[in-house]
């Protein structure tokens, strides 16, 4: 993509980021509790961690993705905003914390940001012609 990119999704590309970050932190902190023994279920500690980095390393690449354009990167991304927002909302209900409602509001702000006509546009474009 040589023209200019829509900030939209600039911001949908940095929000995914930032969720990305928080899930290598989560990845972190779940090894770190098997290391010092403090996990009660190590197993589970150790899946949890492993699921917490691939998520990470699928949102890099749809961030990449997006970046460049690329319509696949759309899908993951979508379809992990509607995940959290349906496990924030759940949060919310049995519990409210203030994590819950960031994790919300950043979750609408990219499925939104990755809907608007501009950024639809930006990753729309085919980018080689079909073989």
């Amino acid at each position: 993509m040589t023209d200019r990119r829509p900030p939209v999704l600039l911001v949908v590309c940095l929000l995914v980021t930032v969720e990305a970050a928080a899930f290598v932190g989560l990845g972190v902190a779940w090894t770190a509790d098997v290391v010092r023994g403090a996990a009660t279920m190590p197993g589970a500690s150790l899946f949890l961690a492993a699921f917490g980095v691939g998520v990470a390393l699928l949102l890099l690449l749809a961030a990449r993705g997006l970046w460049r354009g690329k319509r696949w990167a759309r899908s993951p991304v979508i379809m992990w905003q509607i995940l959290l927002v349906v496990l924030s909302i759940g949060w919310l209900t049995v519990e409210p914390t203030a994590w819950a409602g960031v994790v919300l509001v950043v979750a609408v702000l990219i499925g939104v940001g990755l809907l608007l006509p501009s950024a639809v546009a930006a990753t729309a474009r085919h980018q080689d012609p079909p073989a």
